[in-house]
């Protein structure tokens, strides 16, 4: 297989009017890509949004790398004010516009490019999960939750993931956020005598 030209196929993504949550064809057009590819692939649609699931390698494997990211993206607003039409995927002095291009058909046309090559050109001792949204943009309940709980019950796991949304604020790699394995919202009583740090021997716990 030869290689996956990134930037044509953000172009082709963002040529996909995927407004959550219509799919658009973009997630047809990332299943056809990635089956031809080798990966098995899963499409786990909840309620009217579509998500997709591929796996490369065995779900028994201990190490596998993923990747989840979406590919809906809110509405355009009035057409008229954009300079480019938004679904047109213009290119113009090395830059490409388009409604999605950089939140984030970019992103998961890199990864998919790359994933492809990788699997292809130099097979990993491992396996490689892309989870891929249509319900990042909007209300975000049939979307990553679909995804975890069809893992969840066929046995699927990461063992490290990335999500490529754009977090960079001035140039690319300049952030990187690293995510929490969770979080715990609780709501408690404290009694005694309050104190300050500065001071720890002035108050007492009851």
């Amino acid at each position: 297989m030869t290689q996956v030209d990134a930037v044509g196929l953000t172009a082709d993504l963002i040529r996909c009017p995927s407004v959550t949550p219509v799919e658009g064809g973009a997630l047809v057009l990332l299943e056809n890509l990635l089956s031809t590819a080798g990966f098995e692939c899963v499409r786990v649609d909840r309620g009217n949004v579509c998500n997709l699931f591929a796996r490369w390698g065995t779900k028994t494997h201990p190490r596998t790398f993923g990747f989840n990211g979406h590919t809906d993206v809110v509405p355009v607003g009035d057409v008229n004010n954009w300079t480019h039409p938004p679904f047109d995927a213009t290119l113009k002095d090395g830059v490409l516009y388009g409604r999605g291009a950089t939140d984030m058909k970019s992103g998961v046309a890199a990864f998919v490019a790359a994933a492809i090559d990788f699997v292809t050109q130099t097979p990993p001792d491992g396996s490689v999960i892309l989870t891929i949204t249509g319900d990042e943009e909007g209300e975000a309940v049939d979307g990553t939750a679909a995804l975890l709980e069809h893992m969840k019950h066929t046995g699927e796991r990461m063992s490290y993931c990335l999500v490529g949304e754009p977090t960079c604020p001035d140039k690319m790699g300049d952030m990187i956020k690293i995510g929490r394995r969770g979080d715990m919202s609780v709501a408690f009583t404290a009694t005694g005598i309050q104190g300050h740090s500065a001071y720890p021997h002035s108050a007492h716990p009851r």
